[in-house]
Order: structure tokens, then sequence, then C-alpha cells
């Protein structure tokens, strides 16, 4: 019987392997490793929002990551200027003002995750 150590995924397992008629089988693991524990996920606090109660959301078409913010808060945009860059499936999407406006807030920063309908940016 040999003893031998094996790695799976990070994880070393203690095995015992034994010839048998010239073939060989494997016995079940010595020691099931025992994961560690896990800690709880925070649960994140709800932004506040610092666009007025009238300004047309900008939401998220689908879940990404922010790369480039290159709008502020009160800046004037016109029809199809810029307002989020937003990756998603290693693609670079633009999120685009759809008519002439100013930005009444802006709700996410570069590197920031966001799911679908997210609000990006207010307008006004």
């Amino acid at each position: 019987m040999k003893n031998l150590k094996i790695t799976v995924n990070g994880v070393v397992y203690d095995v015992q392997v034994e010839e048998a008629d010239g073939s060989v089988a494997a016995a079940a693991p010595a020691a099931a490793p025992k994961a560690a524990p896990k800690a709880a996920p925070k649960a994140a606090a709800p932004k506040k929002s610092a666009a007025p109660a009238d300004a047309e959301p900008v939401k998220s078409p689908m879940p990404g990551t922010i790369i480039n913010v290159p709008v502020s808060a009160g800046q004037a945009v016109k029809t199809g200027d810029v307002l989020v860059v937003l990756e998603a499936m290693k693609m670079e999407n633009e999120i685009k003002a759809a008519h002439d406006a100013t930005v009444a807030s802006v709700e996410v920063a570069k590197g920031e995750s966001v799911d679908t309908g997210s609000v990006l940016v207010t307008l006004k």
C-alpha cells in the first residue's frame, strides 16, 4: 500500500493506493478538508442621491463595470454626448445622452460595478 498526497484545486488530500491484481484502486481521502468559513457579505449602505426629485435617471442597460465618467454634475450635454462608458462582456459601451440636458448628478464612479437598471447619472 502506498500513501500519496494529491492536490486538487489547491486542496491537498492524503490518499492510500493499493495494488490489486495489477490494477490500482484509490481509497477515499483520509481526511476531508474543511473549507474556511466565508465572511457574510456586508449590506451596502444605500447611496443618497444628490439628484433633484424631477431629474430624469439614465439607467444601465446591462450589468458591467464603469470605466469612465467624462461628465460632472452641472455640466451641459448635447444629444449623443457620452455620459458613461460601461464595460460589459469585454466590450466598451458608451451610454449617451438622449437629448440636450444638464447633468443633475453623477451616481457612479470609475471602477464601480453596476447591475441592469442601476442609475448612472441623472439629467434635468
